[in-house]
């Protein structure tokens, strides 16, 4: 059996190659699976997808028509697949459901500290033998407080670090992580952790309960000069308002590793192109404002990681198994 990948990046494309030799052939490509790329699937029994994919009703309807039985999502969150429609098709829907939370919690601090010490605009000064100072100062993270929205395992690994750094630690989530606990970590609403921390960091999965769940009144809670970052999902934040927030010269810094209109544009070059998106055109445009593109779980370990449990997928969907991993059982 042949399966077809897309949105492989170079970097990915060796690794999928390798992780499937022995048990199966594999198709990679670079473009993303939507609406005018899925009658390339025909003919293919499994596809795998990358978070960026789009898998609506039609997407599905198209990929079911030419034979494709079976999607391995190269990714934790699955909030790109309409579930009901693949079960309708009786499509088997499988994702990935553990990866190193380090990558994603090392990035998120990473980010952090980018803009907390001015990072990017030191280098481009440098790079012009510009050695001044003025503009550059930071502060110690030590002392001050870390709130963590979200505590689960990527959570978990921020917060350790930020135990590190000597931080007083908040968070909040629908329940209480004994690890984060005995690390002196303080469970409070978000009015107030967003309220009373220095550092605000996004760790929660988007579902609609969690939609916009930093949004204009948040925004305006938190502190004047508090540090903003999300690693988890785009749709987490109210983007509109975080730039209505930005004009008026608030916050130290915000790092943004996902954007809530992102399917389209990252992971794609558009730098010969005019960007239609105002609204992320005006974002990357604040000096105190990082924007990267999704890569916060980009390293060879939580790769590795992704790639093996898709191949794990796909063997346990040709033998009939059933996994953790699985959100819509083979019929």
């Amino acid at each position: 059996m042949e399966i077809l990948a897309f949105g492989v990046q170079a970097d990915e494309k060796p690794l999928i190659e390798r992780a499937f030799h022995g048990h199966h052939e594999v198709r990679c490509l670079d473009v993303f699976l939507n609406e005018d790329t899925a009658p390339i699937a025909a003919g293919y029994e499994v596809v795998s997808t990358s978070v960026n994919a789009e898998l609506g009703p039609r997407v599905l309807e198209i990929l079911s028509a030419g034979g494709t039985r079976m999607i391995a999502q190269r990714s934790t969150g699955f909030n790109n697949i309409d579930l009901k429609v693949a079960e309708r098709l009786g499509m088997t829907v499988a994702r990935v459901s553990y990866y190193s939370p380090y990558s994603v919690a090392e990035f998120a601090w990473t980010l952090a500290m980018a803009v907390n010490r001015r990072i990017v605009r030191a280098s481009t000064r440098t790079r012009d033998f510009d050695f001044r100072l003025d503009g550059l100062m930071g502060r110690d993270m030590h002392g001050r407080t870390a709130g963590v929205l979200g505590t689960g395992k990527i959570g978990e690994a921020f917060t350790r670090i930020a135990h590190g750094f000597g931080m007083r630690l908040l968070g909040w989530d629908i329940a209480e992580n004994p690890v984060c606990m005995e690390l002196g970590m303080k469970y409070v609403p978000k009015e107030q952790l967003l309220a009373e921390s220095d550092l605000v960091t996004l760790h929660v999965p988007l579902m609609p309960e969690t939609q916009r769940l930093i949004d204009a009144e948040a925004l305006k809670t938190m502190k004047d000069d508090a540090i903003l970052i999300n690693s988890s999902r785009g749709g987490l934040i109210d983007t509109a308002a975080l730039v209505a927030e930005l004009r008026e010269g608030r916050f130290t810094g915000v790092g943004l590793d996902v954007y809530e209109a992102e399917a389209g544009l990252f992971y794609v070059d558009r730098s010969l192109e005019a960007i239609e998106d105002d609204t992320l055109a005006r974002l990357v445009t604040f000096p105190n404002v990082l924007v990267s593109s999704h890569q916060a779980y980009y390293t060879e370990d939580a790769v590795g990681q992704i790639i093996e449990a898709t191949v794990g997928n796909v063997l346990d969907y040709k033998a009939g198994r059933r996994s953790e991993n699985v959100l819509v059982p083979r019929s």
